[in-house]
């Protein structure tokens, strides 16, 4: 698409952020990956034995925790390294969102088991991970 005017030029990019934006948005990536990679490896390498005293809902689900545990592990490296590297960063906010999207199931998993106690924790993880994926999305991620 090409502008009739010759001094307004079409452009592709993305703004950045202001200074204060972007370092909240990688201070905010950094704790919810280190939080993400704990959960996650404890619920993808713990023997199932031990993660029932800890999540009862295992008993019966063995493959579910698994499976979050590596969806979780994902999501955490999801956070930093693509945006890090500079190779395709669009993962990042990609990564935010999924992330933002297991805490809702979370949520509603907990809700529907009466533990009312652990959606708070689902919640601010989650309202975390979509503001990186708002502040991603919106702005153009760099180190």
């Amino acid at each position: 698409m090409t502008s009739s005017n010759p001094e307004i030029v079409p452009t592709q990019s993305l703004p950045l952020p202001g200074r204060g934006l972007n370092a909240g948005l990688w201070v905010v990536q950094v704790l919810l990956a280190i939080a993400f990679a704990i959960a996650g490896f404890g619920k993808a390498t713990t023997p199932i034995e031990e993660l029932a005293q800890q999540m009862p809902w295992v008993v019966g689900n063995e493959l579910l925790p698994r499976f979050i545990g590596i969806a979780e592990l994902a999501g955490a490296i999801g956070l930093v390294v693509p945006a890090f590297t500079r190779i395709k960063p669009v993962l990042t906010p990609v990564a935010a969102a999924s992330l933002l999207l297991v805490m809702l199931l979370a949520a509603g998993f907990h809700l529907s088991r009466g533990e009312t106690g652990a959606v708070p924790v689902n919640l601010v993880l989650g309202g975390l991970a979509g503001f990186v994926a708002w502040g991603r999305f919106r702005f153009r991620a760099r180190a």
